[in-house]
């Protein structure tokens, strides 16, 4: 199991690693669901998590609020893309959507080919469970044509637990081999063997997970 602690800057993340962390998601902001952090964060963060062998992801968000991106926001998260890159991160975690909560396909080609040509993993974040439930299988099969290889997502509405989405998780986990379905939202230490009891998975997510 391999468990991905979300941190808030790099303050708690030495914390997460000495508890058993494999994975960092770097974020500044978790109060609005977390934005990218500023350069000096994520190069020490980089720097430390390569010390000690575990994967650090950086979400790539210029805000809070949704994930409908105007043009200059789109140009914002293309400059901080490069500099992820520049720093060395294993990764990014994005999401991008139309007004009706669709795939950005065009924005989400252009972030995949420059990642991709870069070697740095593509997450897709919960930004995920804003597409209709209807549309979700068809957009994650898109998702893993052009090189998104883990999904981060609670599987359903937000005021409901995880345990209330178990099923749906379940389902979407089936749908491409190729694909990790993360589950997110509410998993803690204290709750994690209980949901392994009514769910198969080999990642999960938190900031609360160590």
């Amino acid at each position: 199991m391999l468990k991905e602690a979300c941190a808030e800057n790099f303050t708690n993340v030495p914390e997460f690693i000495a508890r058993g962390a494999k994975r960092i998601e770097l974020c500044d902001n978790l109060a609005v669901g977390g934005t990218t952090p500023s350069v000096g964060v994520i190069k020490i963060a980089t720097e430390y998590c390569s010390e000690k062998g575990v994967s650090l992801i950086v979400i790539l968000r210029p805000r809070g609020g949704d994930f409908v991106y105007s043009i200059m926001e789109k140009a914002i998260m293309m400059r901080d893309l490069e500099e992820i890159i520049a720093l060395q991160a294993n990764g990014i975690a994005v999401g991008a959507l139309t007004a009706p909560n669709e795939l950005d396909k065009p924005f989400l080609e252009e972030i995949a080919k420059l990642a991709n040509d870069n070697g740095i993993e593509l997450a897709f974040h919960m930004a995920f469970d804003e597409i209709p439930e209807d549309n979700q299988k068809d957009a994650l099969l898109w998702l893993g044509e052009i090189g998104f290889t883990r999904i981060l997502t609670h599987g359903g509405p937000k005021e409901n637990t995880i345990f209330d989405n178990a099923a749906h998780l379940g389902e979407l986990a089936v749908i491409s081999p190729d694909m990790t379905i993360m589950p997110g939202g509410g998993i803690t230490k204290d709750n994690l063997a209980d949901l392994e009891k009514i769910l198969e998975f080999t990642e999960v997510h938190g900031t609360r997970i160590v």
